[in-house]
């Protein structure tokens, strides 16, 4: 069995996908022209995409946190008020939504979806860099490769049925050993940067402004020195 190994699904310095991809979640995915899936497995999926124009749907065939890099989304949940949703500014659409979705040229945005499964959580949910954060439990001492760190999160959306969460997690700076990371894991770092190493000993710097995906079991070792916020999907057991 092939070792999984962290994916970067955005540089800061990337182009904007392509509109024409067409890799599509499904017949009813409003985002298939313009998808990037940079992984993917039989029950979710991850990547960049990108989206112009307007869309109404009648029920949003999966749960999907979108993380906006350029442009804004502007959302209207089943006739309610508008959400825009700008730069670096995350939002989870849960299945089963009716909304309307529009976006001016050059709207683009990481993504994480969660493709398997019937559970409906209709709504949109935003995830901002001023959310109310509370104290959550650091790392191990036996991973720690120094001091504990004092590290914050607040879980926005969690679907117990999937095992799925979406939040917002910041940390003072910290290094730890190589381990297989214990969830799949979507991060878009919105303040400082780290360093992730990997198996081979390959070590992948992910700056402000950039998306990297680590599937679960993938060998990973973590090192920050600086204040670290990021967003995050975390899933287990994902397959």
């Amino acid at each position: 069995m092939t070792t999984p190994a962290l994916v970067m699904l955005h540089r800061a310095t990337s182009a904007p996908p392509a509109t024409t991809s067409g890799q599509g979640l499904g017949p009813a995915d409003p985002f298939a022209a313009g998808r990037e899936m940079t992984w993917r497995s039989e029950a979710a999926a991850a990547g960049r995409g990108a989206f112009a124009g307007a869309v109404e749907i009648a029920a949003f065939p999966h749960t999907e946190t979108l993380v906006v890099l350029a442009g804004a989304l502007t959302l209207s949940v089943d006739g309610g008020p508008a959400l825009t949703v700008g730069p670096h500014t995350a939002v989870v659409i849960g299945r089963g939504t009716k909304l309307r979705i529009e976006a001016a040229p050059g709207t683009f945005f990481s993504f994480y979806a969660q493709t398997a499964g019937t559970s409906a959580m209709p709504g949109a949910t935003l995830i901002a860099r001023d959310l109310a954060l509370s104290p959550s439990t650091p790392p191990a001492p036996e991973v720690l490769l120094g001091p504990s760190p004092q590290c914050r999160s607040h879980n926005v959306f969690t679907d117990e049925a999937v095992q799925l969460r979406s939040g917002l997690w910041d940390s003072t700076p910290y290094a730890r050993i190589s381990r297989p990371h214990r969830l799949s894991e979507l991060m878009h770092i919105i303040e400082g940067s780290v360093d992730l190493t990997m198996g081979d000993g390959t070590v992948v710097t992910v700056a402000t402004g950039e998306t990297v995906f680590v599937p679960q079991g993938a060998p990973c070792a973590w090192t920050s020195r600086v204040h670290v916020a990021k967003y995050y999907v975390v899933q287990e057991n994902v397959g």
